[in-house]
């Protein structure tokens, strides 16, 4: 039933991501183009996302034991303070989002829809968590 319900669940979320055009690297880039065609649509995007989240998170991460609707643990960040890994990460992840127009969900999503170019941001993405696996020690 849980994996049932995790696929149903990210059926949603990648319907979401087509339909507010997250999943759309020209609208992703046109978003991050301050100074050119922007679009701020991404922004209402994110904007209600942040909205819908707020809530529970904020009851979540004062449980002493968080767990999910299926009585899951959740493992929430131990770190709290803002560091050089957490500044690099940002940076990098940034970089690539900035690049591409693509970020992880949306690239499975275009998979899906036939878009094979995702493809490349997919291994570019995988090596870099391989390369972080192998530096971090994890």
């Amino acid at each position: 039933m849980k994996n049932f319900l995790a696929f149903i669940f990210g059926g949603i979320f990648s319907i979401g991501l087509m339909l507010s055009g997250m999943s759309n690297p020209e609208k992703v880039l046109n978003f991050l183009d301050l100074f050119g065609l922007w679009d701020a649509s991404l922004a209402f995007v994110m904007m209600g996302a942040i909205a819908v989240a707020f809530v529970p998170f904020q009851k979540l991460v004062r449980q002493p034991e968080p767990k999910t609707l299926l009585n899951e643990p959740i493992e929430l960040p131990k770190q709290t303070q803002i560091d050089s890994k957490l500044i690099t990460g940002s940076f990098i992840f940034g970089v690539g989002w900035g690049i591409a127009g693509i970020c992880p969900a949306p690239s499975l999503t275009l998979i899906g829809l036939g878009y094979y170019q995702a493809i490349y941001f997919i291994i570019a993405m995988l090596v870099g968590i391989l390369i972080h696996r192998k530096v971090a020690g994890a």
